[in-house]
């Protein structure tokens, strides 16, 4: 990864506003766009592959599963699992067997099939962290069991291609961070996450996340990672990548799109083995292909201003309804936005029930 800067202001002023401020000029405009388009629910058709074009309540898996022979090999292997009433001792057993018959073994990166925002995201290097998060699981939901990235570093891209044309574009490159606090021999964890500029605005994440652990003084120059999963709202540090985006990427993503029927507007998360490298479009995996509702993550780098973030969004939700508007005179079928409610209902029921992510 780039060297992160972190000196400087430690977050935007509008970094963690609540969601529903944040996005009300998008809900303006979203009715406006209903009224000029003549349909509300045109965005939920943009990606005609995916349920409700990956607005809410999607599939990872069945939106992975979209992949051809091209595009199957840049995705990290994964397997589904879907818990049981069966004590979790049981199903871990057997979804260790699982995962031994597709190749695969600890470390692996456990989450929920349905779900947003890194909700429910750990990392399981044994059979008892394994047999503890089925435990936690909903009963009857799903989840990925998938292979920890081979790389560490990791990024948001966010691609756009309007139907009928042969090549895409990255709208947007964020560039991922996990936050870590640095041991001076003296100061217990809960001390050193609220001295730090950035972690201590964050503190009621990183607190309850490491409850347990608060009390631990850290050797001097011992580093404390503070999260896992790439999520903003989890607790990642986000940095603009615009200057990161090439020619060969988005070549790159053009072939494996092309192989990717009904998908053309959302955020790729991937990792990769160094900047230059994901430059060339090589040497990278994707772990998740997200749709219709992904953000241009970039906005929350902290130098982004309110005017900035605002414009990216109003323009993505632009895109948007254009993409779908082209979907719709293709004789693709608007879903209503009764069906966008029930699915948004159904992930919330889930989301509260998943086990904490890390």
């Amino acid at each position: 990864m780039p060297p992160l800067d972190m000196s400087g202001k430690p977050v935007s002023f509008f970094e963690f506003w609540p969601g529903w401020v944040f996005y009300a000029p998008v809900a303006l405009q979203w009715i406006w766009n209903g009224l000029k388009y003549r349909s509300f629910g045109l965005p939920l058709v943009a990606n005609p592959g995916i349920e409700l074009s990956g607005m809410v309540g999607e599939s990872k898996d069945a939106i992975l599963s979209l992949a051809g022979e091209t595009a199957k090999p840049w995705i990290l292997p994964y397997i589904m699992w879907e818990k049981t009433a069966m004590p979790p001792e049981t199903q871990a057993h057997q979804a260790l067997t699982a995962l031994h018959q597709a190749g695969l073994g600890f470390p692996v990166v456990a989450k929920p099939d349905l779900g947003c925002r890194g909700a429910g995201v750990r990392l399981v290097e044994n059979k008892g962290e394994l047999e503890e998060y089925l435990r936690l699981f909903p009963d009857g939901a799903r989840l990925m069991l998938q292979e920890k990235a081979p790389y560490n570093a990791e990024a948001g891209v966010f691609y756009v291609r309007y139907p009928g044309q042969d090549k895409g574009q990255i709208f947007s490159m964020t560039l991922k961070y996990n936050p870590f606090v640095v041991g001076d021999g003296e100061s217990n964890l809960a001390q050193l996450i609220d001295e730090d500029s950035r972690a201590g605005k964050l503190s009621h994440l990183y607190r309850s996340r490491h409850e347990d652990k608060l009390d631990l003084v850290l050797a001097k120059g011992e580093t404390f990672r503070l999260a896992f999963a790439g999520s903003h709202s989890r607790g990642a540090i986000f940095r603009d990548g615009r200057d990161y985006i090439s020619e060969a990427l988005v070549e790159r993503l053009d072939e494996i799109f092309d192989d990717f029927p009904g998908y053309y507007y959302g955020r790729i998360d991937l990792k990769f083995r160094d900047i230059a490298s994901l430059m060339r479009g090589e040497d990278f995996v994707l772990l998740e292909v997200n749709g219709a509702s992904s953000e241009a993550a970039h906005i929350w780098d902290r130098g982004a201003t309110i005017k900035s973030a605002f414009s990216t969004l109003l323009a993505q939700y632009r895109m948007l309804f254009e993409i779908g508007n082209l979907q719709r005179k293709a004789g693709h079928k608007v879903p209503s936005l009764m069906d966008l409610y029930r699915a948004w209902r159904k992930e919330k029921a889930l989301v509260r029930d998943y086990p904490s992510t890390d």
